[in-house]
């Protein structure tokens, strides 16, 4: 915009200065003129050529032009440019006008020097009587360099005018922005999870109201979510009292029916039930508080995490008739995450490997640089599912052909890594079988 104005202003103006210019070159040139013709009216009757000489020199240095001095018949007196005396001048329309009595000024090509010329002349008088005439001629290619010099002075203060108002323009526009780019940073932490991000009030009206309103959503976002983990820690643990009862129960009733195998294999049946029913609080208690890093993150060696994991799930993997082995590469395998985090999103995938592999297969425990994946031979998963099984309760095509579950394992895990910077991934294997791989902070 500061351009297109000093464009708009900035032409009229150099067209007007061109011609303003053009018609001081002129006047200058018959001003000039006059002064020469009273100060030779004294010096052409008798001529005195040495005099009228340095009066040309003189006013023709002022000018940047040529001066001649001539004689009532024509005749050259004196010349700036060191012509001798003598030449006749007559024949030139400026000088014919000079010598009738009348000043003269034309735009006219020169046959001596072949290229247009501003030729000014005016008479010498004395006692109103026409003694001679003195001419000044001009090229043309001088009044454009005094024009060109005048347009590049203007393009000169035009071009510092806009340097001084880019200048001034990115400081203003960083004021601005100032605000706007705080609240982009607030917006980005709330998105990562941190709902105490809050930006200052400041910058304009609009900017005040809308960093007051992105203070009361992130306000309202920190008191449902508090509310909504608050209600599931609290149904989470009022429920373990009343499941717990209900476990007694039925063990009691159990005991009281030995022998009985209709009775026994319901119990059994209800008692799993309730085992399955505890895990579900206990992972909605989990669920309920990701995000929150109430646990120190720190620097772990992945290769150690994973050997202790194998060690943890080795009997179990053994009554399943699975082998299960650990994969460490050649470079350090190290991240950043809470020990009690990752190893809860580790057993959760082991568990999940364990459970849809078949006997006589291998699971592997693989560790590098910020991840740790475990590889199975189960049956994978179904196209379109890698992203839907992360759903809570979602346990897939084959889960729910399969061995039982919460559902909750994957959710919980993925939750757990994301809260370190991490995140959890499926795929399916070549040749069959799954690989899930957990990613931690650097």
């Amino acid at each position: 915009m500061l351009a297109l104005a000093l464009i708009a202003l900035g032409v009229p103006l150099a067209l007007s200065l061109r011609d303003r210019v053009d018609s001081e070159v002129r006047s200058q040139a018959e001003s000039q003129a006059r002064v020469v013709a009273s100060l030779a009216s004294d010096l052409v009757e008798p001529p005195r050529t040495g005099e009228l000489r340095r009066v040309a020199r003189v006013a023709a240095e002022s000018v940047r032009g040529r001066v001649i001095v001539v004689d009532a018949a024509g005749r050259l007196l004196a010349d700036s440019a060191g012509t001798e005396p003598g030449r006749s001048y007559a024949n030139r329309p400026e000088v014919a006008a000079a010598l009738a009595g009348s000043s003269e000024q034309i735009n006219r090509y020169s046959d001596t020097l072949g290229a247009e010329i501003l030729a000014t002349a005016v008479p010498v008088l004395e006692r109103r009587r026409t003694e001679g005439a003195v001419r000044i001629t001009q090229s043309f290619d001088a009044v454009g360099a005094a024009v060109r010099t005048s347009l590049l002075d203007i393009a000169a203060l035009a071009a510092i005018v806009l340097a001084l108002g880019m200048v001034a323009g990115a400081l203003i526009s960083r004021q601005i922005a100032r605000p706007i780019l705080r609240l982009d940073r607030a917006a980005r932490r709330v998105a990562g999870g941190d709902l105490d991000a809050a930006v200052a009030v400041e910058g304009s009206t609009e900017q005040r109201s809308l960093a007051r309103a992105f203070n009361e959503m992130t306000a309202r976002l920190r008191r449902l979510l508090r509310v909504q983990q608050d209600f599931v820690a609290d149904a989470s643990h009022q429920l373990r009292t009343p499941l717990t009862g209900l476990r007694l129960r039925l063990e009691g009733l159990g005991e009281s029916h030995r022998g009985e195998p209709a009775v026994e294999a319901d119990v059994g049946a209800a008692l799993r039930e309730i085992d399955r029913l505890s895990l579900i609080v206990d992972e909605l208690l989990i669920l309920s508080r990701a995000g929150e890093h109430d646990l120190p993150g720190e620097r772990l060696d992945l290769a150690a995490a994973a050997a202790r994991a194998a060690e943890r799930w080795r009997g179990a993997a053994a009554e399943r008739g699975i082998r299960l082995g650990v994969e460490v590469g050649a470079e350090p395998a190290r991240g950043w995450c809470a020990g009690p985090d990752l190893d809860r999103s580790v057993d959760a995938l082991i568990e999940n490997a364990l459970l849809y592999s078949p006997p006589d297969s291998e699971v592997t425990i693989a560790a590098a640089p910020r991840r740790i994946a475990v590889r199975d031979r189960g049956p994978g998963l179904a196209a379109g599912e890698e992203e839907a099984v992360f759903e809570r309760f979602n346990r897939g095509s084959a889960g729910r052909r399969g061995p039982g579950g919460t559902g909750l394992g994957l959710p919980i895990a993925r939750e757990l890594s994301r809260q370190w910077g991490g995140d959890v991934t499926l795929r399916n294997r070549e040749g069959g079988g799954l690989e899930a791989v957990i990613e931690v902070g650097e």
